[in-house]
C-alpha cells in the first residue's frame, strides 16, 4: 500500500501586493502554524518517506518549518512543476515518481490539492484550508497506474482540529460575527458549556495538543458543578442522575490530564539529570497513549452519547428553566456560607501529618464555593479572587502528590532503570509538598460572607 500526503502551506501574506505570487512569503499565523502541524505530520506519519515541496515562497518556508532537526536533506527535494493550480498537473507528476517510494508527501497550493483528492476519492473533504493535509491510502502498485476512485481517505486534519490556539482564534472570530455573548441565565450558560463541549471533541480525539483536553474537562466540571449547586439549593433530587454521568465523564479523563501536566513540569524537575527525564518522557507517553485510546473508547460509547443527549434535554425543557428561575440570590449566599463553614471546619481539623487525601477534599470544596459564587458572581468579585488564588495553591499541591505517585508507578514497571536517581527526585518532590502543606495550613479557613447583600 502507498501513502499520499497532501498538505496546503500555512497562512501566506497579501500585504505587499508588488510581489508576484510565487514570492509571497507567510504572514505572522502562518508562522504560528508551523510548529502545531510538524506535530500533526509526524503524528500522522507524513515525514516517513519523500518530502517534495513547490518552488513557492510559501511552500518552501512551510517545509522548512516542519522538518525536524538534522532530516536527512536527500528526503527533500524543491519541485517547480508543484508550483500548480491545476490537479491534472500533479496527477502527471505523481506519475512520473519511482515505485520504490511508498510514502509521498507533498506541500503546494489549492485548489489543486483539493480536486486531486477528489479525483483520487470517492468522498473528498469538501474544504483543504491553509496548513490543512490530507492523507490518502493507494493501492500498492505503480505510479504510473494511479487513476480515478483509487485512493480510501485515511486522515484529514485542519488547525481547528491540531491546535487549541487556532480552535480558539476561530471560535472568536465566529462570536464577533455572529455577536455571540456569555450567557447569564443558568439554562443558557449550562447549554453553552455543552456546545462547547460537542465543539472541543474533535481536538481531544486527535490528541495532538493537551490544551483541547484541559478546556474539555473544564467544561464537564464546570457543567456538574453548576448542576451540583442547583441541586444542593433548590432540593430538586432528580438532577442526581444527570449530576452522576458528568462525573463520570470527567473522571475518564483525569489520568491523562495528569501525564500531560507531568510531562510539561518534567524538563524542570530533572533539567540536570536527562537520562532520567528520557526515562520518564519515554513511560509517560506510552502511558498516555494507552489512556487516550481508553478515552476515545468512552467518547464513542453509546452510554456517553446517550448521556449527553438526555443532558441537552434537560437542558431546553420548560422544567428546568423554571427550576433555575426560582433561584433566589440569598438562596446562593446561603448556600456559600454553609459550604464556607463545612471548609473551615474541615481546615481546623487539618494536622501537618494528616494525609494528602484530605487537601485534596479540601480543594474540592473551594472548587464548589467558587462555582457557587459565580452563580451571582457581582457580590463575590474580591471573593472570587482570593478563591483563585487559594484554588491555586491547592492545585500545587495535588499536582505534587499525583506526580509523586507517577513517578513511583515508573519504578514499580521499571525498577532497575535509575533506581537512586528516580528516588532523589520523589523525595524533593515530597520536600516540595511539605513546604506547600505548611503555606495552606498557616492560611487557615475562608473568611464568613455573612455580609454578603442578598
Amino acid at each position: 500500500m502507498k501513502h499520499l500526503y497532501l498538505v496546503r502551506h500555512a497562512k501566506s501574506s497579501w500585504q505587499d501586493d508588488t510581489l508576484q505570487d510565487r514570492d509571497r512569503p507567510l504572514n505572522a499565523r502562518g508562522q504560528e502554524q508551523l510548529q502545531p502541524l510538524a506535530r500533526a505530520l509526524s503524528r500522522a506519519g507524513a515525514l516517513g518517506g519523500q518530502l517534495y515541496a513547490s518552488d513557492a515562497r510559501r511552500a518552501r518556508a512551510t517545509l522548512d518549518g516542519i522538518l525536524p532537526p538534522a532530516f536527512p536533506e536527500n528526503r527533500v527535494a524543491i519541485e517547480p512543476g508543484l508550483y500548480t493550480f491545476d490537479y491534472r498537473k500533479l496527477l502527471n507528476w505523481l506519475q512520473t515518481l519511482g515505485d520504490e517510494q511508498d510514502t509521498v508527501t507533498i506541500v503546494g497550493h489549492n485548489p489543486a490539492l483539493l480536486d486531486l483528492a477528489g479525483y483520487l476519492l470517492k468522498h473528498p473533504p469538501a474544504h483543504l484550508p491553509t496548513a490543512s493535509f490530507i492523507c490518502l491510502n493507494l493501492p500498492d502498485k505503480p505510479w504510473a497506474k494511479l487513476d480515478k476512485g483509487q485512493g480510501r481517505l485515511e486522515n484529514f486534519l485542519t488547525p481547528k482540529e491540531y491546535s487549541y490556539r487556532e480552535f480558539a482564534r476561530k471560535r472568536k472570530k465566529r462570536a464577533k460575527t455572529t455577536g455571540e455573548a456569555p450567557e447569564k441565565s443558568i439554562p443558557k450558560a449550562l447549554q453553552h458549556q455543552l456546545k462547547r463541549l460537542h465543539e472541543l471533541e474533535p481536538g481531544v480525539r486527535t490528541g495532538l495538543d493537551d490544551e483541547f483536553l484541559h478546556q474539555f474537562r473544564i467544561a464537564l466540571r464546570r457543567s456538574r458543578a453548576i448542576a451540583e449547586s442547583l441541586k444542593e439549593i433548590t432540593g430538586d433530587k432528580t438532577l442526581a442522575g444527570y449530576i452522576k454521568p458528568l462525573k463520570q465523564h470527567a473522571r475518564a479523563t483525569s489520568r491523562l490530564r495528569d501525564l500531560h501536566v507531568f510531562l510539561q513540569d518534567l524538563p524542570e524537575r530533572v533539567e540536570n539529570n536527562g537520562e532520567l527525564q528520557t526515562a520518564l518522557e519515554t513511560w509517560a507517553l506510552t502511558e498516555a497513549h494507552h489512556e487516550h485510546q481508553a478515552l476515545v473508547a468512552h467518547m464513542d460509547s453509546k452510554s456517553y452519547r446517550r448521556t449527553l443527549h438526555d443532558w441537552e434535554d434537560l437542558l431546553h425543557s420548560g422544567a428546568f428553566r423554571k427550576l433555575a428561575a426560582n433561584l433566589a440570590t440569598r438562596d446562593i449566599a446561603k448556600a456559600v456560607n454553609r459550604r464556607v463553614r463545612n471548609f473551615n471546619r474541615a481546615t481546623a481539623e487539618l494536622l501537618h501529618n494528616s494525609p494528602d487525601e484530605k487537601i485534596h477534599s479540601l480543594r474540592k470544596q473551594l472548587k464548589r464555593i467558587r462555582y457557587l459564587m459565580e452563580l451571582n458572581p457581582e457580590p463575590f468579585r474580591q471573593a472570587l479572587k482570593e478563591m483563585k488564588e487559594r484554588q491555586e495553591l491547592y492545585g500545587r499541591f495535588q499536582d505534587l502528590h499525583v506526580q509523586g505517585e507517577l513517578v513511583r508507578g515508573f519504578q514499580e514497571q521499571a525498577p532497575d532503570i535509575l533506581p537512586a536517581a528516580a528516588h532523589d527526585l520523589t523525595r524533593r518532590m515530597q520536600a516540595e509538598k511539605a513546604d506547600v502543606r505548611r503555606v495552606i495550613l498557616a492560611m487557615g479557613g475562608l473568611p464568613d460572607y455573612g455580609q454578603v447583600p442578598s
